[in-house]
């Protein structure tokens, strides 16, 4: 199997719900991070074998194969073919999956691969709402099929984790990614968003201009003031808009090589992809897939917890993060270094694709060697990727 090479990685600044990319379709997005991508490596997009995208609600401006669209916005040839893909939250580090897969196998040389999500415009759930409920019957006879809010709440009291330590958590994500944004640390994987080059021409809003900051975290956010929010899925719940996810808006890719196409186009890789994998799990608590995903990736790789540097693993919902660190015996330290989700925002297809991006960077700030992320995806399933850095 061919070794399968990252050589750029790339991202929008995160927007938040209805703030600076609310007028800025997803395909544009994408168009963006796509000529960003090969401009910063140094080649051309007629070089690029294929574009592989994750999104996951896939209706409206971001139907007909999101992939497609975003690189025929970006100008490339139309000889490039384009794959979008749906594996929910994990969507976009599955994008990357399919890619390396296809470089491995020896059927392409160069993807690009990421995902991206505008959930100001194209409202979540939003195409479950035209053609019916997700589940049948027939699934429903089988499994207690919960929301994932609820399924957060059953993992937070399987893992004795109160209110006051989910609040705590969210504040500390949101210190951690203040800390990065105000010290640099995102600028050199942001690619600035020039609003009105890319806005919906029947935009009627007052347009920002350039965009190149995120725009989700909240610096002054603190445990009092997290306690004061209601519960958002059970009455007397523990989980809030507070110490959940934000929606929001995004794009992210990496570029992909084999080592032919690394010699032949003259680049220098970043790292490597060692393995990776995609689990299913319980479908009722739903959110328990980054533990069995993680484990997996790490055997498939002949390493221990102990060998990795840093670790990412989404914060769709504070639980999440906190039941795999008590399962996996990993400190705080070392997972989301510069905060998760709850501060930078889930633009859900491109999730994956900037997790990997930030973790990337950071790996490199660090001069560390190995570097494992992972995502829960609702239905119960979950992602796990592990790079190495090259020359580590």
């Amino acid at each position: 199997m061919n070794t399968v090479y990252v050589v750029e990685a790339v991202r929008t600044p995160v927007g938040r719900y209805r703030g600076s990319l609310a007028s800025v379709r997803a395909d544009h997005l994408g168009a963006l991070v796509l000529n960003a991508a090969v401009e910063r490596a140094g080649i051309k997009p007629k070089q690029v074998d294929d574009v592989i995208f994750g999104c996951v609600t896939q209706v409206g401006e971001q139907s007909a194969n999101i992939a497609r669209t975003a690189l025929l916005s970006a100008g490339w040839p139309v000889s490039i073919p384009g794959l979008t893909l749906d594996r929910k939250c994990g969507s976009g580090e599955v994008a990357v999956h399919v890619a390396a897969g296809l470089i491995a196998s020896g059927a392409i040389d160069v993807a690009i691969a990421g995902g991206a999500e505008n959930m100001s415009r194209v409202r979540m759930g939003g195409n479950r709402e035209i053609y019916g409920e997700a589940f049948g019957w027939k699934a429903s006879e089988l499994y207690e099929l919960t929301s994932q809010g609820e399924a957060a709440e059953r993992v937070a009291d399987k893992w004795s984790l109160s209110r006051t330590q989910l609040d705590q958590f969210a504040v500390e994500s949101h210190r951690r990614a203040s800390i990065a944004s105000d010290g640099g640390l995102f600028k050199p994987e942001i690619v600035p968003v020039d609003v009105p080059l890319w806005a919906d021409k029947d935009w009627s809003e007052p347009l920002p201009s350039v965009f190149s900051s995120d725009e989700t975290i909240r610096p002054d956010t603190h445990t009092e003031k997290l306690a004061t929010l209601k519960s958002s899925f059970r009455e007397e719940g523990k989980l809030t808009a507070g110490n959940s996810s934000q929606i929001s808006d995004g794009a992210a890719v990496l570029l992909l090589m084999s080592a032919d196409a690394v010699k032949r186009l003259g680049v220098k890789p970043r790292a490597k992809i060692v393995s990776f994998s995609t689990v299913g799990t319980d479908p009722t608590l739903m959110l328990t897939g980054p533990i069995a995903a993680t484990y997996k990736v790490l055997q498939k790789a002949g390493l221990d917890v102990s060998d990795i540097d840093i670790f990412e693993v989404n914060e769709a919902f504070a639980p999440v993060p906190m039941m795999w660190m008590k399962e996996l015996d990993v400190e705080h330290a070392r997972l989301n270094v510069n905060g998760g989700a709850i501060a930078l925002g889930h633009p859900l297809g491109a999730s994956g694709a900037r997790i990997m991006t930030s973790m990337l960077h950071e790996l490199e700030r660090r001069g560390g060697r190995y570097a494992l992320q992972s995502i829960c995806c609702a239905g119960g399933m979950g992602t796990a990727t592990l790079i190495e850095r090259v020359d580590a």
